[in-house]
């Protein structure tokens, strides 16, 4: 058995349970003999008295009492379940890190994390992003299978609860590029429909969908939450089609895809909200431009900026396009190099 000690919460660990600090320090300490010193008040917390979900901070004390000695039969490492191709996939997505964050260029049909039948995304794959620190990167934001682009994954527990707080807070500022059915007007503007979740057809719920709601119904309908969209037309191809410029000020499900269908110029490749459903028609001609132009989602997240929770500075990390949408811009024509950094600069 271990004498009573007093550990210091250390830097890295705050901003989780009780329960897992001690897991990590003492791998052979089981939750059942937790949750009976947490009862009978032997575990504590700056000498209060705790649960094993009590959260902790950095330079908090923790009392530990005697524990039993570890067994001397070493427990089996787990096994990587990360394959050597997703090592190199996950690596080579890579845009930006430093000691505290990682910005990834997710791939357009790569989930962010696993959910029915989604057995291979960006959160299976942290592993391989370790870089040689001690805990796997953790995801505080998410994209959507189909959309490509910039994705933070914080590498600590405090990195992952300041930027999900700067999220909340809109601190954060994300510009998305895409391809849509017709040609906005007026070229610069905003979108405020509300959006309440339908459910799918499926046994389970599935293909669920966002439907708008018109501000003026927003009160009395249930589950609608607010949300509003900034779009700038960039430029166009006739009446056909045109690459613009998103940014959402909320952060609901689906929000773009839903509110350019909604005013009529659904982004290219979206059966979901612009197929045969899509209710306004605009001047758009549907989800589809035909030819060779891919038919996989135009959604791409361009460019995130943040000011850095440790070093205060603003950091602002740009991803190239996909090269489906790559291929879309040598055909109309386009550069990247065409548009500005920040199209709503005048709106700020």
């Amino acid at each position: 058995m271990s004498r009573v000690q007093t550990v210091t919460v250390g830097p890295g660990d705050g901003e989780q349970r009780l329960d897992r600090w001690l897991k990590r320090h003492f791998p052979h300490l089981g939750q059942g003999p937790i949750e009976k010193m947490c009862r009978k008040g032997e575990l504590r917390v700056d000498g209060a008295r705790c649960k094993a979900s009590t959260r902790l901070s950095v330079g908090q004390q923790v009392r530990i009492p005697p524990l039993p000695e570890p067994s001397e039969k070493p427990a089996p490492k787990p096994r990587s379940g990360v394959s050597d191709e997703d090592v190199k996939l996950i690596q080579s997505c890579v845009l930006w890190k430093d000691d505290h964050i990682i910005a990834l260029n997710k791939p357009a049909g790569l989930p962010t994390q696993g959910g029915s039948g989604q057995l291979r995304h960006v959160d299976g794959m942290t592993e391989a992003l370790c870089f040689g620190m001690d805990e796997k990167p953790r995801l505080v934001h998410r994209l959507d299978k189909d959309t490509s682009g910039v994705l933070l994954l914080a590498r600590t527990r405090e990195m992952a609860a300041a930027l999900t707080a700067a999220m909340r807070h809109r601190q954060t500022r994300k510009i998305y590029w895409a391809v849509v059915g017709g040609v906005p007007t007026p070229y610069l503007g905003e979108i405020r429909y509300g959006l309440v979740k339908a459910k799918g057809h499926g046994k389970g719920g599935e293909a669920e969908k966002m439907v708008c709601v018109h501000p003026r119904d927003m009160a009395h309908t249930d589950g609608a939450k607010r949300a509003h969209t900034l779009y700038a037309t960039l430029y166009r191809v006739a009446g056909r089609a045109s690459w613009v410029a998103l940014e959402p000020l909320t952060g609901r499900t689906h929000q773009l895809r839903a509110h350019m269908a909604e005013i009529g110029h659904p982004i290219i490749g979206d059966g979901k909200y612009g197929g045969s459903g899509q209710e306004n028609m605009g001047d758009g001609w549907g989800a589809q431009l035909g030819g060779v132009i891919s038919k996989k989602l135009h959604l791409h997240a361009r460019s995130m900026s943040f000011e850095h929770p440790v070093t205060k500075k603003k950091i602002t990390v740009t991803a190239p396009l996909p090269d489906h949408m790559k291929h879309t811009w040598d055909t109309f024509g386009w550069t990247e190099d065409l548009a500005d950094a920040d199209p709503f600069e005048s709106l700020q």
